[in-house]
């Protein structure tokens, strides 16, 4: 848990390093629009990691019920569904992030 935390803390201080970086003589280069661009790719990274974490987990475990009982596939592949529309709602935030 430890290595997770620490290359999350990484990866955010490196994209922060990046976005700030100036060359001599130019305007600084966190602007409005670098912003905009950061977010809509944390919210669409981070949602698809969630919701590639949910779809583990639920399709795991709507294989073994379907796999004793065949009647449930009706009722376990729905959250499914719902676990890869995570992704969706990262999309349209990203997308809204980016158009206003």
């Amino acid at each position: 848990m430890t290595k997770r935390i620490a290359l999350s803390t990484l990866l955010v201080v490196g994209t922060v390093i990046a976005a700030t970086a100036q060359t001599a003589g130019a305007s600084p280069a966190l602007t409005l629009q670098s912003l905009k661009y950061i977010g809509a790719g944390f919210a669409v990274g981070l949602a698809c990691i969630g919701g590639g974490i949910a779809v583990g987990g639920v399709g795991a475990a709507a294989m073994g019920a379907i796999a004793e009982d065949a009647s449930l596939s009706g009722k376990a592949l729905p959250y499914l569904g719902l676990a890869e529309g995570i992704c969706l709602w990262g999309f349209l935030v990203a997308i809204l992030c980016l158009t206003m």
